[in-house]
């Protein structure tokens, strides 16, 4: 392939993670994008840079945080991702919560729109849960998490989870739970360090308590083996094969250790502030960033 070639494909945003706000309800200590700022995004303005990552070659793109549901009882982004759905026809969008603020109600207006659900949960044990600060409150976690994974089967949204393993954790066996949920993607992830976000001076979090060997996140992996949907993603895997763009629309490099951001793409364009990610599209695809991600392809059964 032509070099030109070659970085005009590594160029297309083809996969991004909008963490739109920073704001959350839960406190886990090992967050490594916390609540450094309150700032949200005009939604006229929001709309307008997914419009322009859409233009740029954009396909699927995810909402997380923070807590997405927190901004506007999930009114917020209930109306990008309608948005993205009926306006830019994406062919997947996505949401990543901790699922205690979403109700049926929000399903009956948005889900129709939406292609998959992601909830993280590291524990289900309530104590461990306690531990991390995966709660709010008395609430349990464990019950907003049942009450989505219903809801995604009665509005036909894929359910996703999310788990992060790390010291508190690393020897839980969840089999027989992860099976009774069934979801089409559980993406297991090693507990990772960022300056400034949960390590460091200037940090929200201190993340160090948590933090695994290489060989108990394999542990971990091996005890779960036999699960098809498990979808590992070590440190090494993670820290630069994901496309962030933040609360200001600039892409965050992570290359060194911390999220050093781009110009917004609302003031430079998405091509040269693409160049400023640190994006590592060879792991990208290596770590199965590029999957079936429209529900109507899956061919799952509600």
């Amino acid at each position: 392939m032509p070099e030109n070639q070659s970085k005009e494909r590594q160029s297309k945003p083809l996969s991004v993670n909008y963490h739109f706000t920073r704001r959350c309800n839960y406190k886990c200590g090992f967050c490594f994008h916390t609540a450094k700022t309150s700032f949200v995004l005009q939604i006229d303005k929001a709309k307008l840079g997914l419009k322009l990552l859409k233009k740029a070659g954009m396909e699927k793109l995810n909402f997380s945080g923070g807590e997405p549901f927190l901004e506007d009882q999930g009114r917020f982004v209930g109306e990008l991702v309608k948005y993205c759905k009926e306006t830019l026809c994406l062919p997947s969008v996505s949401i990543v919560s901790n699922g205690s603020l979403i109700k049926r109600s929000w399903f009956q207006q948005y889900g129709s729109y939406l292609d998959i659900l992601a909830v993280s949960c590291d524990s289900f044990d309530p104590e461990t849960n306690k531990l991390i600060g995966r709660q709010q409150g008395r609430k349990c976690h464990l019950e907003s998490l049942h009450n989505v994974r219903k809801w995604c089967t009665e509005y036909q949204v894929a359910f996703k989870l999310n788990t992060v393993v790390n010291r508190f954790n690393k020897d839980e066996d969840m089999t027989k739970q992860i099976q009774e949920l069934n979801p089409c993607r559980w993406k297991v992830f090693q507990c990772l360090l960022l300056d400034g976000e949960n390590s460091g001076d200037d940090a929200l979090r201190d993340a160090e308590r948590f933090l695994i060997s290489d060989e108990d996140f394999q542990e971990f992996l091996d005890l779960h083996s036999n699960i098809a949907c498990l979808v590992p993603e070590s440190n090494d895997k993670m820290q630069n094969s994901y496309l962030i763009l933040d609360e200001y629309m600039r892409f965050l490099d992570c290359q060194q250790g911390k999220k050093i951001p781009s110009k917004s793409i609302l003031d430079v364009g998405v091509d040269k502030a693409l160049q400023y990610s640190g994006f590592d599209e060879a792991m990208f695809l290596k770590r199965g960033g590029k999957y079936i991600w429209s529900k109507a392809d899956m061919k799952l059964e509600w």
